[in-house]
């Protein structure tokens, strides 16, 4: 059994609510990740995807409130730039599930996103 604990920006407490009632599937997904307050390049992490955010696991928790995030869409050959919001961060052993919400993502990729989604569900 995993040992879990919760360590929640301000910005947690009001989506904790509706934690639960997630409008799309999630799909497993590989990200880079960066974090502007570090700088420096991208890190490759395993994670998942949704309409308007992404879970990515490392072996270290972000240090700021937002992070860089690139992925690529194969169905669509379109690789994806979006800036998130770290809502909260979960443990998991000696990983860390960083949990973000978009804040910053083009139209056209949000379209994207959804026409993808909708292809995966069937």
């Amino acid at each position: 059994m995993s040992d879990r604990d919760q360590t929640k920006t301000p910005a947690a407490e009001a989506a904790d609510a509706y934690a639960d009632r997630r409008d799309s599937a999630r799909i497993p997904l590989r990200l880079h990740v960066r974090e502007p307050a570090l700088g420096g390049s991208f890190e490759v992490c395993e994670g998942n995807l949704a309409i308007g955010g992404v879970l990515y696991w490392a072996l270290h928790p972000p240090v700021g409130g937002r992070v860089e995030v690139r992925f690529f869409i194969p169905a669509f050959k379109r690789e994806v730039h979006a800036v998130g919001e770290v809502l909260r961060v979960s443990r998991d052993g000696d990983r860390f599930g960083t949990h973000v919400r978009f804040v910053e993502i083009p139209l056209d990729a949000e379209m994207t996103l959804a026409r993808y989604f909708q292809m995966e569900q069937g």
